[in-house]
């Protein structure tokens, strides 16, 4: 199936033929375990409270044992007490797993073909030349755009800048194409260079 291919002026220049990956049932089960990975793989991990060995104080016990009419107590550092430790709390770890590549190879081809089945993909012919914000901006509003993601093989410093300062609407390069900023972004942006970069990538 071809599908135009446009400036950011809007104007056709060119038609393509989409290549296979955007011709697949998309599986929303495959997405989700995709995103799930991928934010779990995003926690720093980094949530930490001290135990009953690691706060600072006394180890003697506090009273004798027996004969005082009160519960027998081993440590003023036990979790009862204002500044004993805490039981069974968060401690260091890494939050990633190892999801199969099939299954995340899958969930872009899912992504890439949700976004053609909405007709939210678009296919442009370049995205250099544009370094200012208001410029992009301005172009942007030709295609009616307030939310999108833009895929090139190697994105331009320049045009990165410009995109930057516009809210909803992010670019990266064919490397960094992920199903989570697919599917968090409304419409899907590829230019002629990123969709040759997809095919190598996913071939």
């Amino acid at each position: 199936m071809e599908i135009e291919v446009k400036t950011l002026d809007s104007n056709a220049v060119d038609s393509l033929v989409l290549p296979e990956f955007f011709f697949v049932t998309p599986r929303s089960d495959i997405m989700a375990r995709v995103i799930h990975w991928q934010l779990a793989k995003r926690r720093a991990g980094t949530h930490k409270v001290k135990g009953m060995g690691e706060v600072s104080g006394t180890t003697k016990k506090p009273y004798r044992q027996k004969g005082t009419g009160n519960a027998r107590q081993g440590s003023l550092r036990a979790p009862q007490y204002r500044s004993g430790g805490v039981v069974h709390g968060p401690v260091v770890r890494n939050h990633a797993y190892i999801l199969p590549k099939k299954v995340r190879r899958l969930g872009l081809f899912s992504a890439f073909s949700l976004k053609k089945q909405e007709n939210k993909l678009i296919i442009l012919e370049s995205v250099s030349g544009v370094v200012k914000t208001n410029e992009l901006s301005k172009k942007l509003k030709n295609f009616g755009l307030t939310s999108a993601l833009i895929i090139d093989r190697i994105v331009d410093e320049g045009f990165l800048r410009a995109v930057r300062n516009l809210s909803h609407i992010d670019a990266i390069p064919v490397i960094g194409a992920n199903v989570y900023d697919i599917l968090n972004h409304e419409t899907l942006v590829i230019t002629r260079d990123g969709l040759a970069g997809l095919k190598e990538r996913l071939a």
